[in-house]
C-alpha cells in the first residue's frame, strides 16, 4: 500500500522553503503579504506541520519569484 501522507517529504519541502526565503532575506510576513496567504500557514509549512496544496506552492513560487519546479527540487531520500 501506498502511503499518502509522507512526513519526511513534507519536513523536506518546508525546510527548503524556508531556505529560499532566507536567502531571499523576506520575512514570512512579507511571502505572505506577497502570495496572499496568512504567515501562520507559511510557519506551518516550513516546521512541516502543513501537506501544502498545489495551488499553494504555485502562489508561493510567484510571490518569491522561482518557478514551481524549482520548489520542489530538493534533496530527499526516504528513510525507511
Amino acid at each position: 500500500m501506498i502511503k499518502i501522507y509522507n512526513e519526511q517529504f513534507i519536513k523536506a519541502f518546508g525546510k527548503h522553503l524556508k531556505q529560499i526565503r532566507d536567502k531571499q532575506k523576506i520575512s514570512q510576513r512579507k511571502l505572505g503579504e506577497k502570495a496572499n496567504i496568512d504567515f501562520n500557514q507559511i510557519g506551518r509549512i516550513e516546521r512541516g506541520q502543513q501537506n501544502t496544496t498545489l495551488s499553494t506552492i504555485y502562489v508561493l513560487s510567484k510571490a518569491l519569484e522561482v518557478t514551481p519546479e524549482y520548489l520542489l527540487k530538493f534533496p530527499f531520500e526516504e528513510k525507511k
